[in-house]
């Protein structure tokens, strides 16, 4: 394997865990605002925005939240005299429930907490990106429509080396494009296979649809599939099957994307 796969692998292994936490994190803090104080989670209706963490961040206690001058509003990063306005339109009916002294302080640890993995995020993605640039297999797949800076670092780091491979049947197989065939004398019928890198899979998933989305004769063939009575996730596979091949192609012939 590349030693730039190495390292790509637990950079974004180590992205992927914070994304994770920090997803865990935002449904926790997202809970608490609902229970002590729904008016305050309406003004923006999701936490994860950056001037919202700080605006909910900058006192010890969210009560004081509801005490807070213009000046100091319009004093936060992200935060213009619109949001300010909404802010100030709270502060007249704001409410918090009896548990406010004891949830408030969870509720600014976590969002400090998830403020910090955003920036680490950020660090890590500036990294991940350098790292890619000497990958001629990260630089064959960002070649592809709709796979993007992480997508394609994931499948750089997990895929390693074709060399790993005896085709791109066997590629499809570990990126969980494809079945495996179960079919015994009469009947026929395939199988899931259990060497599925779930890494690679996901970003194969997302990559797959953001493709989908950029290329209109990929689009096509996913609308054939789903009118053939396939699922969604079903027809974004037998579509990911095809770029599997497609990616297998460019990366032994040495050559980037091209739509005709």
């Amino acid at each position: 394997m590349p030693p730039a796969h190495e390292k790509l692998k637990r950079l974004t292994r180590r992205r992927r865990q914070l994304v994770n936490e920090k997803v865990r994190l935002l449904n926790r803090l997202q809970a608490d605002l609902q229970a002590v104080c729904p008016g305050l989670l309406q003004i923006t209706g999701q936490a994860d925005n950056l001037w919202f963490l700080r605006f909910l961040i900058c006192r010890g206690e969210i009560t004081q939240l509801a005490h807070l001058r213009n000046t100091t509003l319009l004093g936060l990063a992200g935060v213009g005299k619109t949001y300010a306005a909404q802010i100030r339109a709270w502060q007249q009916t704001a409410q918090f429930g009896e548990e406010v002294a004891w949830v408030g302080p969870m509720i600014v640890a976590d969002g400090r907490r998830v403020l910090a993995l955003l920036a680490e995020i950020g660090e890590l993605d500036r990294e991940i990106a350098a790292t890619a640039e000497a990958s001629s297999f990260a630089a064959t797949m960002s070649s592809i429509p709709g796979f993007g800076a992480t997508c394609k670092a994931e499948l750089a780091a997990e895929i390693g080396t074709l060399d790993r491979f005896l085709g791109e049947a066997s590629l499809a197989l570990y990126l969980g494009m494809s079945a495996l065939d179960n079919s015994s004398g009469k009947r026929t019928g395939t199988k899931a296979p259990r060497q599925v890198n779930t890494r690679a899979k996901a970003a194969m998933m997302v990559a797959t649809a953001h493709h989908m989305a950029s290329v209109p004769r990929s689009r096509a063939y996913y609308d054939k599939k789903r009118a053939a009575g396939k699922t969604h996730n079903q027809a974004v596979r037998a579509l990911g099957r095809q770029l599997a091949r497609v990616i297998w192609s460019l990366t032994k012939h040495q050559r980037h994307y091209e739509i005709r």
